[in-house]
């Protein structure tokens, strides 16, 4: 997510009410430098994220607090869902922001700060092993807690709801492609054949962006996990695939594969259900890997043609590379195989595709 400059109050009704908040607010909360405000990050809703410095106490120290404050307008935003899975995520002792003040009704949260540096900018050959490790155990740590009826269920009908996305925004709308009815009702078979592999998983919760842009880099408690508020209780593998292959950085199949086993392997030790072969368990990871990244696909050509933001489509081709090569492996998907190789000669030809 990245950051961006800061409008002026004048023109930005949003950000001269949340200034106005963060000056009103009163002990137990800290008492802000409201002109200290800046960008945080962007986002690929209309939340936004500021960081904004405690003011000097009578001494004239601020002791170098920061905090994040998070403007997400109503309707388009509702911050309950965030505030629900906050407690929730923070009952199991992993690393995520604190609640230091809140106005629901308006859409604005001052959190604790975790840092402004991510996974994404911080993996290298040298520190990913140790990053991976990290947030494996942290994972593992969450999933262990997990119990049903916290978060919503991530059931057959919101898992199909996002497959739709790829033909929707994707094929349709980004590639202008109407497919036939017979590659309409290959498409069906290949979706009912990983929904039904993905709700036969065992169930926990599941962050549903667990990646390196929302993994920040803490010198304790690593990481600290951000952008938690579409959690749901769902498929045991969806977090690992969102971690191991991911939209924004690229690893070897055989690294994939040893962190793959090394989270397998931990996972048992701790008591999580996961399929005890081991490759029964990557085909697992596999197929709920290949749902996450028709989603994506649609997910990203869905921001750039409804929202504007062109900044996505530069992920494509690695998303594509994922979700081909994955079909290529399994017989029961050799179908999305064949649509993909139709598809293809229908790809823009500016290079974000394919």
């Amino acid at each position: 997510m990245a950051s961006t400059s800061l409008p002026t109050p004048t023109t930005d009704v949003r950000l001269h009410q949340l200034q106005q908040w963060l000056s009103s607010l009163a002990a137990p909360a800290p008492a802000i430098a409201v002109e200290s405000i800046r960008p945080a990050s962007a986002d690929a809703s209309f939340r936004r994220y500021f960081r904004v410095d405690a003011a000097n106490d009578k001494n004239g120290n601020t002791g170098n607090t920061t905090y994040v404050a998070m403007d997400a307008p109503p309707p388009q935003e509702d911050v309950r869902p965030f505030l629900h899975v906050a407690a929730v995520f923070g009952a199991t002792g992993i690393s995520v922001p604190q609640i230091v003040a809140q106005d629901v009704e308006r859409g604005f949260l001052l959190l604790s700060d975790l840092g402004s540096t991510t996974y994404l900018h911080q993996l290298n050959t040298d520190t990913a092993h140790q990053l991976y490790s990290d947030a494996i155990d942290a994972l593992i740590l969450l999933q262990t807690q997990s119990q049903p009826e916290q978060l919503p269920e991530y059931d057959r009908a919101l898992l199909l709801r996002e497959l739709m996305l790829f033909p929707d925004w994707y094929i349709s709308k980004h590639l202008g492609v109407t497919l036939t009815a017979p590659q309409t009702a290959q498409l069906k078979g290949v979706f009912d054949t990983l929904l039904a592999n993905n709700l036969a998983q065992p169930q926990v919760y599941v962050h549903r962006d667990y990646h390196s842009r929302n993994l920040m880099v803490m010198a304790k408690g690593n990481p600290g996990i951000l952008d938690f508020q579409d959690a749901v209780y769902g498929p045991i593998t969806y977090d690992l695939v969102s971690l191991l292959r991911d939209a924004y950085v690229q690893w070897d199949e055989e690294m994939v594969l040893d962190w793959a086993i090394r989270y397998w392997e931990r996972a048992k030790q701790a008591g999580l259900p996961v399929n005890p072969n081991i490759d029964a368990f990557y085909r697992d990871f596999e197929f709920m890997g290949l749902q996450r990244h028709l989603k994506v696909l649609g997910i990203f050509a869905r921001l750039y043609h409804r929202d504007g933001k062109d900044g996505y489509l530069k992920d494509l081709p690695l998303v594509m590379e994922y979700a081909r090569k994955t079909a290529l492996r399994y017989k029961d998907l050799a179908p999305l195989v064949r649509l993909l190789d139709a598809l293809e000669q229908n790809a823009p030809q500016f290079g974000y595709t394919f």
